[in-house]
Formats: C-alpha cells, structure tokens, sequence
C-alpha cells in the first residue's frame, strides 16, 4: 500500500559505524529500541523480523510485518518497523539487522566480478524489496547463523545471504516503495554531517574542539550539541570516542605498534584514559582485545558487543 503522506516527515538520518573487525555490521535489538525510528542511512540493510506483528513504512510503502519477515533496504530510502504496543509492553530480541557498504562491494567487482551479478539486486533494493517462500526462510537463518560467526566464516555467510537475495525467484521479492517516489531527505543537515565526520576524521589524532566544528559551521555550542544528537543518536564526545577506538582496534590488529604508542596515535594524551575508554567500548583492555584475535579459536562465537555499537 501507498501513502504519499509519509512524503511529509522528515526522516533522520542513522549514523553507522562497523565493529573494527568486521566488513559490515550486525546486531540484534528489542522493541522499541532507540534506533528503531524513521531513518535513513547511505548503507544497505537486510533486516529480519523473529516475532511480532505492525507496519512496516518503506519510503512511500506501508505494509504488514510478521515473525520470519525479510528485507532489503537500499541507500537513502527511509523506512521503520512499528509494533503497536501498549505502554509497558516490549518485545525481546524483535529484530535482526545487517548494514553494509554496498558501493565497495560493487568496486570490489573490477577484480572479483563475481561480485558484479549484485548490480541488479543493489538497484531494486532503492525501492525496497521484501522476500518471502523459501527465500525468506534461507536469508533468516544465514541472518541467525552469521550472528555466531567471526572471521572468514561469517564473511562466506554473509555472501551466502547475498547470493539468496540475489537468486530469488520473483514470485518471492515483492518491490516496495513506488518507481518514482523521491524521499525528502535534509541536504543541508547530510551537508553538516558530512562536514562533522570529514573534520573528526581528520584530526583523529588531534585534539578536536566541538567549539571548532559549530563555528565551522556557523552554529553556537549548544544548537550543535542538539543538532548532532538529535541527527545522529549519539552525543559528539559518543562519537569521538567510539571512532578513536574503532581506529585503535584496527592498529591493535593491524601492526605491532605498543599500546602506548596506539593510545597516542589515535588522540588520547594519557595511557589510563584510553584503557578506560576502550574497556566501556569493548568490554575488556586493549592487550586482551589483541591476545584474543592472536589467539582466535576457529570455533564460532556470540559477538555481544555489536548490540551496544552505534
């Protein structure tokens, strides 16, 4: 079903970084759940629904949701999943949702052109698409099963749920939203955004002043401070942190620098605030988060932390 109204509310846009050991994000939530809003983000996302009933509002498309519902939500195209529950009422572990960069997998395929056979499926999914039948039951489990996976094996998962969605047979991919339907995304809050992360991004090592940032962008203090929690979810001082310790995960695993020398290279000016920091982000030190990928177990496990990441 169509409804032009929804053409009326602006939806905000949902900030999204990966864990630094993984290609794409997973996680699992309940309802309602921060996050679970209207929104949009440059990312693509597989989402599953385990149990509960609503409407699921896919740019101009309101439809049914019911337990075992999948979907591919393109870039850009803002969408939400409603239960309508009673005020004390809460659905546990009611979603399932896989976000990746679309664009690096389709530049990937100048040299893996395997990976050109998703071109078609990337551009349906712009509309949205839902999958049901068989389909829709063998991307729920790859979806359940990449949970539990690290490493190689959960890449291989995750491009086994590719080559489902993509494999499809018609009659179980049902697209969403209509042909011409244009959402109205903010240009100028995507500018500011962009402007935000080209700025921490390029001083990660330095010091970085919000002052800095809302003079840039011609805002007082406190009307940036609003601005990026109400676009983002996350505070700035949130975002700041949780990018420096992305950044030093990735040189945890990547070099064999000392932790010392990676506390400084990633902007932190003293050795106990960044183990603080990175303890509240990962959940244990950063010798413990090495010693564990050097010694890695081929044995699948629950990767918890990705439920508190952005």
């Amino acid at each position: 079903m169509k409804d032009t109204l929804l053409s009326d509310r602006r939806p905000e846009l949902e900030v999204i970084i990966t864990q630094p050991e993984h290609s794409f994000r997973w996680y699992e939530h309940d309802y309602p759940y921060p996050l679970a809003r209207w929104n949009h983000h440059p990312e693509f996302e597989v989402h599953l629904i385990r149990q509960g009933n609503g409407k699921l509002l896919a740019g101009d498309y309101i439809g049914p949701f019911g337990p075992g519902h999948v979907a591919l939500i393109g870039p850009g195209l803002p969408h939400d999943w409603i239960s309508d529950l009673g005020a004390e009422q809460h659905i546990a572990g009611r979603d399932v949702v896989l976000q990746f960069d679309g664009d690096t997998l389709l530049r990937l395929s100048e040299t893996l052109p395997e990976l050109g056979n998703l071109r078609k499926l990337f551009a349906q999914a712009r509309q949205g698409i839902e999958f049901t039948g068989d389909a829709a039951r063998k991307a729920a489990e790859l979806l359940e099963r990449i949970g539990q996976s690290q490493g190689l094996g959960r890449l291989a998962l995750f491009f086994s749920l590719l080559e489902v969605l993509a494999l499809a047979d018609k009659a179980e991919r049902h697209t969403l939203a209509s042909q011409y339907y244009a959402p109205m995304l903010d240009s100028l809050t995507t500018a500011r955004m962009n402007q935000v992360f080209e700025y921490i991004l390029k001083d990660l090592s330095g010091e970085i002043r919000m002052s800095e940032i809302a003079q840039r962008l011609k805002m007082s203090e406190p009307s940036f401070s609003r601005f990026f929690k109400r676009t983002s979810g996350h505070t700035f001082v949130d975002i700041v942190r949780k990018l420096r310790i992305q950044r030093a995960c990735r040189l945890l695993l990547q070099s064999q620098k000392t932790i010392a020398d990676i506390c400084f290279d990633v902007g932190y000016a003293n050795l106990s605030n960044f183990n603080r920091h990175f303890r509240y982000e990962m959940h244990e030190t950063p010798s413990e988060y090495r010693h564990r990928f050097a010694h890695a177990s081929s044995k699948p496990v629950m990767d918890k932390r990705a439920q508190s990441s952005v």
